[in-house]
């Protein structure tokens, strides 16, 4: 499950373990491509990883301390620190290789 995040809970909800926080907007067409992806991914790894999602327009702020100027755009941290910055659509195969150096490492 991708569960919503905020910029009052962001830190929070990403505090530790690997964690994945796609940031996007109802107006973004390929934000709507990689929500499904996403989605999926949840649903297979959602034993190693958690799943998170912020509207950039309901929440500026967090997207702006990290300097996100495009989405989606989904950002990778372990244990509280950004570990990779992921712009654009990337499939399920792409995501899933890049989590998986988080994971077992």
């Amino acid at each position: 499950m991708v569960a919503e995040t905020t910029d009052k809970t962001f830190e929070q909800d990403t505090a530790t373990g690997v964690t994945l926080t796609d940031f996007w907007a109802t107006w973004c067409g390929p934000c709507r491509m990689q929500s499904p992806v996403v989605e999926q991914l949840s649903e297979e790894m959602s034993d190693q990883v958690t799943f998170n999602k912020m509207d950039v327009d309901a929440n500026p702020n967090t997207p702006q301390s990290f300097g996100i100027m495009s989405i989606p755009t989904l950002l990778v941290k372990k244990d509280g620190e950004v570990v990779d910055s992921i712009v654009g659509y990337h499939s399920k195969d792409q995501l899933k290789k890049i989590l998986a150096q988080y994971v077992e490492a």
